[in-house]
């Protein structure tokens, strides 16, 4: 009971937080990032440890370079999200710019389901919101749920105040079934990492063998809907630009495993131009093929 009243409480302070304007925010942003990094250390050994195997070919100090870097973008990262709490349509589309929904909108169009991956890049969050409001169909999300709650609920909240549809990830086919009469674009995380038990399959990804989750590639299998990769660039802080790339067409005919294998490449070329913009606290690489 106390845990949940203190939870409440947080959540209405984050709420009087995101009423402030960004570019304030971003002064504490400064401010959360050196006490994360220089005082508390947050996570600070496993991102090391990510960094270091995924760019074997990189000196110590780019590696630093790229860790500092991180640190900072996530501290702003954190207060981007709290931000949009109370962001404004307006604020949200000044953001986020997208090129190639177009091709989208063909599929719309012809009464056609689409289904849409990207990672853990830049800010996934407000790119997912700003997509809701910028094409004519139902934007539905697998998410994987928080164990709290009450934060949950906050998260949720204001990632449906635009009519996007979050779907837990074990729902997935009962989300889908609900709007199964209207065309749709399903989004995915793919680099989320499964469970020992749920893993069948590792793909080669930043020089590491990583458990990978089959749920896109099953589905664009089963459905035969196209598949397009969001690549999300950032373009300076606070303000994204996505560019829509048709990665897998006719699913279909795609080999075992060859959907799997494309988004997780797609994702590895964007995180090698700019590598300070990916989840490096993740505990990503957390066992190995047997």
């Amino acid at each position: 009971m106390i845990k949940r009243g203190f939870a409440h409480l947080g959540v209405f302070f984050l709420y009087l937080v995101s009423l402030l304007p960004l570019p304030f925010l971003f002064f504490f942003a400064r401010l959360l990032y050196y006490l994360l990094y220089y005082v508390i250390g947050y996570r600070k050994k496993v991102v090391r440890e990510n960094l270091l195997k995924s760019f074997p070919e990189k000196s110590a100090e780019q590696i630093i370079k790229i860790e500092k870097d991180f640190f900072l973008f996530l501290s702003e990262l954190i207060f981007e999200i709290i931000k949009m709490t109370t962001i404004s349509k307006q604020e949200t589309l000044k953001r986020v710019k997208f090129t190639g929904l177009e091709q989208l909108e063909k599929h719309f169009n012809a009464g056609e389901s689409v289904l849409a991956c990207t990672g853990h890049y830049g800010n996934w969050e407000l790119g997912t919101l700003a997509l809701g409001l910028s094409i004519s169909a139902k934007t539905m999300v697998i998410y994987k749920p928080l164990t709290n709650k009450i934060f949950e609920s906050w998260f949720n909240t204001f990632r449906t105040k635009y009519g996007n549809v979050f779907i837990a990830m074990r729902q997935t086919l009962r989300g889908m079934a609900a709007y199964k009469n209207e065309p749709t674009l399903l989004c995915f995380a793919s680099d989320q990492a499964p469970t020992r038990e749920e893993t069948k399959y590792f793909v080669d990804f930043l020089h590491q063998p990583t458990a990978a989750l089959l749920g896109v590639e099953k589905i664009a299998k089963a459905t035969n809907r196209p598949i397009y990769y969001f690549k999300v660039n950032v373009i300076k802080k606070g303000y994204y630009h996505v560019d829509v790339l048709p990665m897998c067409l006719n699913p279909a005919s795609a080999n075992e495993f060859e959907i799997t294998n494309l988004h997780f490449k797609f994702l590895e070329d964007i995180i090698k131009e700019q590598p300070q913009y990916w989840l490096w606290s993740h505990k990503r690489w957390k066992f190995k093929p047997e």
